[in-house]
């Protein structure tokens, strides 16, 4: 049978329990409900300690949250929602990067050449590793070491905190010392030349962007239309049934939380909406530069 496709969260929730003695028990929940629904992640953040519960939208952690309450009984207090952004390159930049470390000992020693391009946005992975590095200038057991290092880089970018994505590494040359090369080396060595590379490479930020389809009486399309439009969205057509209308639109989810209140009062409790999630688009300038500040506000209040 054909796989089931299972999107990424692109919303996410810190929540804590009020008492310490719930803990076994609102992990048991979390646990439960992870294997319920792939689309529901929780992790822990590393910086703050927080638990973080991530989903497809604003309704579908709001369930969640009040199934902890009702069904495990749990008094857990919520943060207000975190839309997860993407970092990606810029523009292709290339690196030559070198790792030399001399302690009382052996010492380590990796050197990596290559260009970081980024990817385009229908590519089919979020990230690739080339390697064409010729006549041994690199040993064939530390080139997994150089992807692996690459790799590592990516959980957490330099612009404000976000997985960096579409991103693809080419590795074309390098050098090594026989005595102080090694894993290691290669991995920390990758690692610095990915972050430093990227920061070079004009990044962007990448919002995700949900696919919105709204019905209602055909005398409220014009304020539908109206408001999406104010939200940033791209409306995608009109279709009329009848008395009733079809309104299909593509918007940054980070514009769509409250939707459902704005919906019914704008449709006299008439309309109404489904979301999924579409696709990440880069950010304008000015809301990349306002998300960027917000995050750096608060890893500081977080220190």
């Amino acid at each position: 049978m054909e796989s089931i496709f299972v999107a990424e969260p692109v919303i996410s929730l810190a929540i804590s329990i009020r008492k310490q003695a719930d803990r076994d028990k609102l992990s048991k929940a979390l646990n439960r409900f992870s294997k319920e629904d792939p689309t529901f992640h929780v992790r822990t953040d590393e910086e703050s300690g927080e638990t973080l519960i991530a989903g497809m939208g604003e309704l579908h952690l709001d369930v969640y949250v009040e199934r902890l309450k009702r069904e495990y009984k749990l008094e857990i207090d919520v943060g207000a929602p975190q839309v997860t952004y993407r970092e990606s390159p810029g523009k292709e930049t290339a690196f030559d990067h070198k790792h030399k470390k001399q302690t009382g000992g052996s010492g380590q020693y990796a050197h990596v050449i290559g260009k970081m391009i980024p990817l385009p946005e229908d590519a089919p992975n979020e990230y690739e590793f080339e390697n064409s590095v010729k006549g041994g200038r690199i040993p064939t057991e530390y080139i997994p070491s150089c992807d692996k290092g690459f790799q590592s880089a990516r959980g957490k970018g330099p612009l404000a905190g976000f997985e960096i994505v579409r991103v693809k590494m080419h590795l074309e040359d390098g050098t090594y010392h026989a005595v102080d090369s090694s894993d290691l080396a290669f991995q920390i060595c990758s690692r610095d030349a990915f972050i430093e590379t990227f920061k070079r490479s004009n990044p962007v930020l990448l919002e995700p962007i949900v696919k919105v389809e709204v019905e209602a009486p055909v005398e409220f399309q014009g304020s539908i239309v109206g408001d999406l439009s104010g939200r940033r969205g791209l409306i995608l057509g009109t279709e009329n049934k009848q008395n009733f209308t079809l309104v299909s639109a593509e918007v940054p989810l980070a514009n769509m939380f409250g939707y459902a209140t704005d919906v019914r009062s704008a449709t006299q409790g008439k309309g109404t909406f489904s979301m999924e999630f579409a696709k990440y688009k880069q950010c304008p300038r000015d809301v990349q530069e306002r998300v960027i500040e917000e995050r750096k506000k608060f890893f500081a209040e977080k220190k």
